[in-house]
């Protein structure tokens, strides 16, 4: 069901920063900028938060096989995942790193408030330092851990215990009942499948000499670090100020239903299930909704730094450009399924949608406009009514894909309408002069004004290029429009060269 709540708050997960960032996680935040973009153009007040996972023990032997602080070291690394930034156009809100004052406090206060479910026992288990969580026997594959392919510890401890049993059976009916919806379904059918299996108490803290003093502090036992899982999800209050209980978390968290977490889907169960249960042992609002994208391999293999098949998102944009990159992770990755990604595939989608789809289009209208005139006054009433029907039809469609996650459906459909205008072209022949080639190329302007406009949450350096080559301002339309249009027609430069 669509939202309509004025207010839209949506967030990326944290990644740890002990390594500079891939375009696995590429495809999440641009996901996410591309769903606030979208709310922000149908005029609600968005706050988009991202960050860095800073207090995780991958990052101590990280940090000590450099042979540097750790502080030093999640630096250096949160400062490339904040560059992602300018180099993906990306347009959050926030950027919130663990190590910060304002997540401490507000990790802190979180732990106090969920103390009634907090105990502290002794523990032996096998823990994944690369998940930073323990495994059961029967969840692991030969022996090993089934996210990282390497064999957990074996760590015995005395740490603090979330009660996690006593909100079983509440879990599942908030989860049976969409009052949390998970999407997909499919991933939403494994968390009931999880929690139906028995929940059990989790582990919340780790001995301060394990952790090297490394993390936030239990609140009241200076021998214990909050289990990094633990701090880090509490980001999600933290960043619109929980720890001071300010009109902003009020605004943001307590009093709005529009908040929506787009995860991986192997952090899912962390934010579907202990999340859940730590907010409402905090008597917390809940979120709304939780968007599960699949993973991203590289010639049909996972990214290793061991295979050397990790691909940088900075390479990337430097060799092919921003929307480029955006365009491909949008359009060619399935968003609830996994996805591969090949030189190969990315050129041909770049030189056959991009350069000769809608760059040539572009180009084409804008010749043919400036050959017959470089100012177009159009009364969008006058205009050809399939023309506007078709364009309405896309918002629509978009709308409709954008509710359901589905970036690449909603991509299609635009595409559709460039291949429509390049037959609408070819049919009435707008470079030859007869009494339709005025009505022609208006009624081609109007498509590429609304073509710029349904671009602008996934192309949005694109989208403002072509604005600038019609030399009209975009504007928050769905379709169809009772005004006037002034183009001012400019020189066409090319917007994606062939490769």
């Amino acid at each position: 069901m669509p939202l309509k709540q004025k207010n839209f708050y949506v967030s990326t997960a944290l990644p740890y920063v002990n390594s500079a960032p891939h375009i696995g996680f590429a495809l999440e935040i641009i996901q996410a900028d591309v769903i606030a973009r979208n709310h922000r153009f149908l005029g609600e007040e968005v706050f988009f938060l991202t960050g860095t996972d800073e207090n995780s023990l991958k990052n101590v032997k990280a940090a000590q096989e450099q042979g540097i602080s750790v502080k030093n070291f999640v630096d250096k690394n949160a400062k490339k995942f904040y560059e992602l930034k300018e180099i993906l156009n990306l347009s959050f809100d926030d950027f919130i790193k663990t190590s910060e004052e304002r997540h401490k406090n507000g990790a802190e206060k979180f732990w106090r408030a969920c103390k009634k479910d907090i105990y502290k026992k002794a523990y032996k288990g096998l823990y994944c330092v690369g998940c930073e969580a323990f495994y059961k026997e029967n969840e692991l594959i030969n022996g090993l851990c089934p996210e990282h392919n390497i064999r957990p510890e074996l760590i015995e401890e005395e740490n603090y215990f979330f009660t996690l049993s006593k909100y079983q059976k509440r879990l599942k009916k908030i989860i049976q009942e969409d009052e949390v919806e998970i999407i997909p379904k499919t991933r939403k059918n494994e968390i009931l499948s999880f929690i139906n299996s028995g929940l059990e108490d989790f582990c919340i803290s780790r001995d301060i000499k394990r952790s090297q003093g490394w993390g936030v502090p239990v609140p009241g036992d200076s021998t214990q670090i909050q289990w990094t899982w633990f701090d880090a999800l509490s980001n999600y209050i933290n960043a619109p100020g929980y720890a001071d209980d300010n009109k902003k978390f009020q605004k943001l968290w307590q009093k709005n239903e529009n908040k929506l977490h787009i995860i991986g889907k192997g952090v899912l169960r962390f934010h579907a299930v202990y999340w859940l249960s730590m907010l409402l042992s905090a008597n917390l609002s809940l979120p709304k909704r939780i968007f599960a994208h699949g993973y991203l391999t590289v010639n049909n293999e996972k990214m290793s730094k061991s295979l050397r098949n990790v691909v940088s998102p900075f390479e990337l944009v430097e060799k092919y450009g921003t929307d480029p990159v955006r365009y491909f992770l949008l359009r060619e990755i399935p968003p609830t399924k996994d996805g591969d990604f090949t030189y190969e595939k990315f050129e041909n989608r770049y030189n056959s949608d991009m350069a000769s789809g809608l760059g040539n289009l572009v180009a084409r209208i804008i010749k043919m406009a400036i050959g017959l005139n470089s100012k177009f006054q159009i009364q969008t009433k006058s205009l050809s009514p399939e023309i506007q029907a078709r364009a309405s039809k896309i918002y629509e469609n978009r709308k409709k894909f954008l509710e359901e996650f589905k970036f690449n459906d909603s991509l299609k459909s635009i595409w559709d309408l460039i291949g429509f205008c390049d037959r609408y072209i070819e049919k009435e022949k707008p470079w030859q002069k007869n009494e339709k080639q005025k009505n022609t190329i208006k009624n081609l302007l109007y498509l590429l004004f609304n073509i710029a406009n349904l671009i602008q949450p996934f192309l949005p350096e694109t989208a403002e290029k072509i604005f600038k080559q019609l030399g009209i301002k975009p504007e928050k339309i769905t379709g169809k429009l009772n005004k006037i249009l002034n183009f001012k027609i400019k020189e066409a430069k090319p917007l994606f060269p062939k490769l």
